[in-house]
């Protein structure tokens, strides 16, 4: 018979995602965002995103399933992100998984988010080397880890976010330069046209695998409150912005491969879309000989293509399921691909 088609539903912020995968093959998947919802108050609403997947959840099944060309009786396990995230975002999810599961009579599986976007390349490149060195760089999220095998080992921090993450970074300093939100795909397109040698940002934490960005948002913002009164070079603004978080990303995780003798660096989330980022690991993967796997574009952003991709080893590596009375934890720190927090001690939090 073989492994499960593992469903994987992912709500933890404005994406209503759901993926189906089978022995590490994605056979479909399907998106629905409310981020133009939340565009006019430059980030997302908890509330909004909550009644969207409320909304979006059952034709988003209905969508991943027909592209799929399968039916739900078809599906052999489920997996939902159960956080970090969005409180009522995460609930949605994880109520709509709970109520397939059960009705289907088949195992559940709680995912930690950021473990699902580091399962995302292996939808497109096949299974992750053990070990390799990730780097994660999303929204809220921006880590540098060891991984060695995903569904059954821990995850070794190498580095973390110390306060704002290279998303929001992008974000809060778009909105600084008139650009519109999100503001990682605003800033890049405004770079195009920009010199990134034109402003000298500082690169934060040079000695550490730690990564701090308020101060460099901070910088951008000055900068451009220096030009009141007059036109801002924003193309020159934006170029020197996102070389600055380029250069301090790639370097620490180039820096963290050679140290750990690791030959594969793998970077994953939704900044990973960030052409200066992806352009600038690759020549400095190329000039140290280690192998650089980003997964493909349209798996970078939030999905749930990587939830049902991580469901799907932890299926095949005999991991146990969560009970069906599973919690969520926003704030769930990343040890371990499986999440699987008790109601008692999520009500606690």
């Amino acid at each position: 018979m073989g492994s499960p088609i593992v469903l994987g539903i992912e709500s933890s912020c404005d994406e209503t995602g759901v993926g189906l995968v089978r022995n590490g093959r994605l056979l479909g998947h399907a998106l629905a965002s409310s981020m133009d919802e939340h565009a006019r108050f430059g980030g997302v609403v908890p509330e909004i995103a909550a009644r969207a997947h409320t909304h979006a959840l059952r034709p988003v099944i209905r969508q991943a399933l027909d592209a799929a060309g399968l039916r739900l009786a078809d599906v052999g396990a489920v997996a939902v992100t159960t956080g970090p995230g969005l409180s009522g975002a995460l609930q949605v999810g994880l109520a709509g998984a709970r109520t397939l599961a059960y009705a289907l009579g088949v195992p559940l599986y709680g995912v930690h988010h950021l473990a699902g976007h580091v399962a995302a390349d292996t939808l497109g490149h096949g299974p992750l080397p053990d070990p390799c060195v990730v780097l994660i760089v999303s929204g809220g999220h921006t880590s540098l880890l060891l991984v060695r095998d995903l569904a059954r080992d821990p995850i070794l921090h190498l580095g973390d976010t110390l306060d704002d993450a290279a998303g929001e970074c992008f974000d809060k300093v778009a909105r600084a330069f008139g650009l519109p939100y999100p503001g990682g795909p605003a800033i890049d397109r405004a770079a195009r046209a920009g010199d990134p040698r034109a402003v000298a940002f500082p690169r934060p934490l040079p000695g550490s695998y730690d990564f701090s960005f308020s101060g460099l948002k901070t910088a951008a913002a000055r900068w451009a409150e220096g030009h009141a009164g007059r036109e801002l070079p924003v193309a020159d603004g934006a170029a020197s912005l996102q070389e600055a978080v380029a250069d301090v990303l790639t370097r620490k995780a180039v820096a963290a491969c050679r140290e750990h003798g690791v030959g594969t660096l793998v970077v994953v989330g939704g900044v990973a879309a960030n052409s200066r980022v992806r352009s600038l690991a690759e020549e400095r993967c190329r000039a140290d000989g280690i192998e650089l796997r980003v997964p493909p574009l349209g798996l970078c952003t939030d999905n749930g293509a990587m939830i049902a991709a991580v469901g799907d080893l932890l299926v095949r590596a005999g991991a146990e399921p969560a009970p069906l009375d599973v919690s969520i934890d926003p704030s769930a720190p990343l040890e371990y691909a499986a999440l699987h927090p008790v109601a008692s001690l999520a009500g606690a939090a």
